[in-house]
């Protein structure tokens, strides 16, 4: 691919090259990352480090009670893990409804926060799965990082600052916040020095006894009591049949404009990555890089092959083994065709799924010298997660099983034992030389359902338009809700937002500064030669850094 190196977006960033690449959404994570390389670690080594360092300096985003995925090119092959983590075995729709009654629809009630939403976590088996079959370097090593970092604090940005003060106010009250989150009785300001001592103990018994203690000794035990102290249900066995899974990964093709065939990787459902491949294939029915990147027609088809994606994905979309339909059924090119077909080029459409045939997140990107890529993503949802935090041991629970549905007729619908519907997602770019797969780019965007909106995004501005990783990072962004209306970054050009709202786009007022159009990572491989090295881009959404050597 040959780029336009120029980039002629806002930005306070630049293009890192180098052979070694760890790209985060903070520079601490980023530099704990190249510190393994450094040392002789590989890319999985890196990627555990950073995702260690992350749970430490962006606790609103993930903790040590988070859910994971990652994709890994090893050198041969591409993997795909899903380490989300799984509803205890009490819950149902009885169970909520028994405890919460039901609501105006005769649907069960159920909480957003609290140990009630708190599925099995998954992020710290995901790292054992990944240790045990890529790691070359100790625990001990990987994790010594960030144990310095919240043992010496940090200084908060200022985004991180803003999310933070935003999360207190909704969960000063949930078991063991404040007493963790809330030094001094509030949230830290800018500036100010935040010491994590609970996370320091967690990972330094991890490094003694071992990642699995957190599912079957002492940690897993503290869990448990303080779910039952607080009226959860987690119990010792929900937390030691746990099990992350090897699930590979499923593609779209897209053809690129240097007349490459490319392929768009994602993890399986039950999270969102499909939505990014079924617009994808949408669009492929499109001759998009004949209209202006930024202008009215590109944005207007991407928008409606978006609002396509999410009415199956939002019809469809379960733990895999309740689905109705295949992923390959979803990704049929014949049924995206029909899709295709539904796209009025002059007008926005409310669009109901179709029918196919039968039959607060942290992302992260590593690279090293010999070849090997990792994709890794790794949250605990809204900020905060649940809002509960194990009392001394620092762990800040996600509440994933907000996910799930209380309709017993949805695939979707909550059971002991199943995965929620997932919004986290890494991926992972493959092109085709000559019949056979070669890795080209590990990338993600974090942020609820903007996730697949990002990679569709950026990824089209990379292959149908030769923008450069940073530049199609930094390019403004749009965002179609769940109620099919839009959000878009105002750095859009205002006669393209004008166009959009004369096609029928309705457009929502942001008042949030902060406002989550994600945040990205990419590490796109230069050349087939070991020797030429990674080009990184890190957002300039967030307070992240690509480092490299």
């Amino acid at each position: 691919m040959q780029f336009d190196w120029g980039n002629p977006y806002p930005t306070i960033r630049m293009p890192v090259m180098g052979r070694n690449i760890v790209s985060t959404s903070h520079p601490y994570a980023a530099q704990a990352g190249l510190k393994v390389l450094h040392a002789g670690g590989n890319a999985i080594d890196a990627a555990i480090a950073a995702a260690a360092a992350l749970m430490v300096v962006e606790p609103v985003s993930n903790g040590l009670g988070s859910d994971c995925f990652a994709i890994v090119w090893d050198g041969k092959e591409l993997h795909g893990l899903n380490s989300s983590g799984v509803a205890p075995q009490a819950w149902s729709p009885q169970y909520y409804e028994k405890k919460y009654g039901l609501d105006g629809n005769g649907m069960a009630n159920r909480p957003k926060r609290g140990w009630d939403v708190v599925t099995v976590p998954g992020a710290i088996a995901g790292w054992d799965a990944l240790l045990n079959r890529f790691g070359s370097k100790p625990l001990g090593d990987l994790l010594q990082p960030a144990i310095e970092i919240a043992e010496q604090g940090y200084a908060l940005p200022p985004i991180l600052a803003h999310k933070w003060a935003a999360g207190v106010v909704d969960l000063k009250d949930q078991p063991g916040f404040a007493q963790t989150f809330m030094p001094g009785g509030r949230a830290p300001k800018t500036g100010e020095l935040f010491h994590f001592p609970g996370a320091v103990k967690t990972l330094r018994h991890l490094v003694k006894n071992g990642l699995k203690d957190f599912y079957t000794g002492e940690i897993a035990a503290a869990i448990v009591a303080y779910s039952n102290q607080h009226g959860g249900s987690m119990s010792l066995a929900d937390l030691q049949s746990y099990q992350p899974e090897w699930v590979g990964t499923i593609a779209q093709k897209v053809l690129g404009r240097d007349g490459k065939t490319y392929q768009v990787h994602e993890i399986p459902p039950n999270g969102q990555g499909i939505g990014a491949l079924i617009a994808l294939g949408i669009l492929e029915n499109f001759d998009l890089a004949s209209l202006p990147v930024d202008g009215i027609a590109s944005q207007h088809l991407q928008i409606e092959a978006m609002k396509l994606a999410f009415a199956d994905v939002y019809q469809y979309v379960a733990d895999a083994r309740s689905m109705a339909v295949t992923p390959a059924q979803m990704l049929d090119p014949s049924y995206l065709a029909a899709r295709a077909k539904l796209i009025d080029m002059k007008k926005s459409t409310h669009f109901s799924h179709g029918m196919p045939e039968s039959g607060g997140t942290v992302y992260l990107s590593v690279a090293d010298a010999q070849g090997r890529m990792v994709s890794f993503i790794q949250s605990n949802y809204m900020g905060f997660g649940s809002g509960v935090v194990v009392p001394e041991w620092g762990i800040s629970m996600q509440n994933r099983g907000f996910g799930f549905s209380m309709d017993p007729k949805s695939r979707n619908v909550v059971a002991g034992g199943k995965r929620p519907f997932h919004t986290i997602i890494p991926a992972f770019l493959m092109r085709e030389e000559n019949g056979i797969q070669v890795p080209q780019m590990s990338f993600g965007v974090m942020g609820g359902d903007m996730q697949p909106q990002g990679h569709v995004q950026t990824v089209l501005r990379m292959l149908k338009y030769g923008q450069q990783p940073q530049a199609a990072c930094d390019a403004p962004r749009w965002k179609v809700n769940h109620d099919f209306t839009l959000d878009v970054e105002q750095n859009l050009s205002a006669n393209t937002i004008d166009g959009l709202k004369n096609q029928g786009h309705i457009l929502k007022k942001i008042d949030d500064p902060y406002m989550d159009f994600g945040s990205g990572q990419f590490i796109w491989r230069l050349s087939d030669q070991l020797s030429g090295g990674y080009v990184a881009a890190s957002d300039s959404r967030r307070d992240g850094l690509a480092a490299a050597y």
